[in-house]
């Protein structure tokens, strides 16, 4: 018979599923489970702190299209990993977390002044797609079972299990159906568009004057850039996308419509009279698919398809609703495209996208004027166009923070597909070394590049560490206005506007609290083992760039911009706009 811990018959179900690697701190309260983890091929990586394990966990999943697996102690572990289920939920990525809980005698409910404990899995319910406890390990197979089936229906998120650490360290006999393969207890395969809804999607986009494809984040996760450009191209319908899928095509096809273009984005959607939506809720970050930022809903039609149902038409009424894997639909409408005849309509609409790619070099133009700014202290523009061109096209870049991440997206060119992380959808400051973490964990081969404000490399430093210890060669790009930016220079409009822009900025004084003391962050890297290198001058970043990509060890560029300046990143009034509701 096959006698093992409850958490090793959890780790044999884990390898069955093809996990190779968990993401968490140890702990005696499920020492049954991580002790049993290489005995089915897993490898355990522990980084400094809970919440980094499910930002790790977060882009693992983003980055490979499999499940992302965390794991965090009872109590103290558990309350730390929230702010990451939150976070790694919001921006729909695939994670399982496994908790352990205290023994049984004393969960579920609560007995009364148990130590380390809290009633974990409902805290987590709201949080996340789906949240429960195994108190008995007869019942282990079946609530895994579970979590991987929610985990792979609709919309990806988090998935919470929490497990009686007597049933995850004592010894048993494995329960049945722990040696079961994926496809006998979840759904497998994609979920196929119906010909009649593809075909009638097909009809709308054929007899379209000026059809545009709204890509979001499920394309991502459906691994379906290749499908989604090939209809496109056959299209000739121009893409926009959601932040959070900035990613799925090279801005430098004609064709793409780069959020850094924000007049121009808002100019493609009020011009369409049929859009095509994938994967997207058409969320607050897209303007709830209301006027003036896109076309009145009255003339123009929506072809919606998403896997999950309950996102169809909740935020802009559609004409056809799919539901759907956005690779098997889009599979499907190519197929379909390429049997009719579309010569008729190609001349006009390749017109409008060369119109559109004039409009689009003016607004590239006018971004890069910034970038005639030389010297010291370094203009914050130069950041990303110099990390683009040390580390690469097919380098995964990773942006934090603030004003940082805006000038970070402003000035980088999409090249490759599935090549950025962020916390587009939550905002969250701090998770981007863990998430670059996360990125070379899933492909050690590609270069990965975080650049982020100081204010958000403060969260969760001590990762640098964990990219020594465990052989991840990140470069974190920190530019350092020593100030909270964003929140500084909104402050100052609050406080007096006129004096910020006819001096530039407010004294100390007359500031509430958005200063920081002066930080080494070279040295603090060099404390930990790392390479550190400062720089703060714009014709010495790519050398500083250079070396810290060839040190071999993991590194930290701490990067001088001008506080002036950085304050004020372009379309800086259009994410303030974002927050308020539309007029449409």
């Amino acid at each position: 018979m096959d006698t093992t811990t409850g958490g090793g018959h959890l780790a044999r179900m884990l390898a069955a599923e093809g996990v190779e690697v968990v993401f968490g701190i140890i702990d005696g309260s499920y020492f049954g489970f991580y002790s049993q983890l290489a005995n089915h091929g897993i490898r355990l990586i522990s980084p400094r702190h809970e919440t980094t394990a499910l930002h790790m966990a977060g882009a693992y999943a983003r980055t490979t299209g499999r499940v992302g697996v965390a794991m965090a102690s009872n109590g103290p572990g558990v309350a730390n990993a929230l702010p990451g289920v939150a976070v790694e939920n919001g921006e729909g990525n695939r994670v399982l977390l496994i908790t352990s809980w205290r023994r049984h005698g004393i969960v579920a409910p609560d007995r009364g002044g148990a130590y380390q404990y809290f009633d974990q899995p409902a805290v987590i319910r709201p949080m996340a797609k789906w949240s429960e406890a195994v108190l008995a390990v007869d019942r282990l197979p079946e609530l895994v079972h579970q979590a991987f089936r929610a985990s792979w229906r609709g919309r990806p998120g988090v998935v919470h299990l929490s497990v009686a650490e007597d049933v995850m360290n004592a010894s048993s006999e494995a329960p049945a159906a722990t040696d079961l393969e994926p496809r006998r207890y979840r759904r497998t395969t994609a979920l196929e568009a119906p010909m009649d809804l593809v075909e009638r999607a097909a009809e709308l986009l054929i007899a379209a004057e000026k059809s545009i494809i709204h890509a979001g984040s499920g394309v991502l996760h459906g691994f379906a850039t290749e499908q989604l450009a090939r209809v496109a191209q056959l299209l000739q319908a121009p893409v926009t996308t959601s932040w959070a899928a900035r990613d799925v095509i090279d801005e430098r096809d004609r064709l793409a419509i780069p959020m850094w273009a924000t007049e121009l984005v808002n100019e493609v959607r009020n011009d369409a009279d049929v859009v095509l939506a994938l994967g997207s809720r058409i969320g607050e970050t897209d303007w709830w698919g209301k006027a003036p930022y896109w076309r009145q809903s009255t003339e123009q039609r929506t072809i919606q398809v998403d896997v999950d149902e309950s996102m169809l038409g909740v935020n802009k009424p559609v004409d056809a609703a799919i539901v759907a894997d956005a690779r098997s639909f889009l599979e499907r409408l190519a197929e379909v495209l390429e049997h009719r005849d579309l010569t008729s309509m190609r001349a006009a609409r390749e017109a409008r996208v060369a119109h559109y790619a004039e409009l689009r070099a003016g607004a590239r133009s006018a971004l890069d004027v910034a970038l005639a700014t030389e010297g010291s202290p370094l203009h914050s523009s130069h950041l990303a166009p110099a990390c683009q061109a040390v580390f690469g096209d097919d380098a995964v870049l990773v942006v934090d923070g603030g004003n940082t991440a805006i000038w970070a997206n402003m000035y980088h060119e999409v090249r490759r597909p599935h090549s950025m992380l962020s916390t587009y959808k939550f905002g969250m400051l701090g998770a981007g070394v863990a998430q670059a973490l996360g990125a070379k964990v899933a492909d050690p081969l590609r270069h990965v590049v975080c650049v982020t404000g100081d204010g958000a490399f403060g969260f969760h430093p001590q990762e640098i560490e964990t990219a020594v210890r465990c052989g991840l060669g990140i470069v974190v790009v920190v530019t350092v206005d020593r100030a909270w930016g964003m929140v500084k220079v909104n402050q100052e409009f609050a406080l007096n506007a006129d004096k910020l822009l006819a001096e530039g900025g407010l004294s100390p004084d007359e500031l509430i609290n958005t200063d920081f003391a002066e930080i080494r962050y070279d040295l603090m890297a060099e404390s930990m083992g790392a390479f550190g290198i400062r720089v703060s001058d714009s014709r010495q970043l790519r050398a500083a760039l250079e070396a810290a990509r060839d040190c071999g060890r993991a590194a930290v560029v701490h990067v001088d911009v001008d506080r002036g300046a950085h304050k004020f990143a372009p379309s800086l009034l259009t994410f303030k706009a974002m927050h308020q509701e539309p007029a449409g």
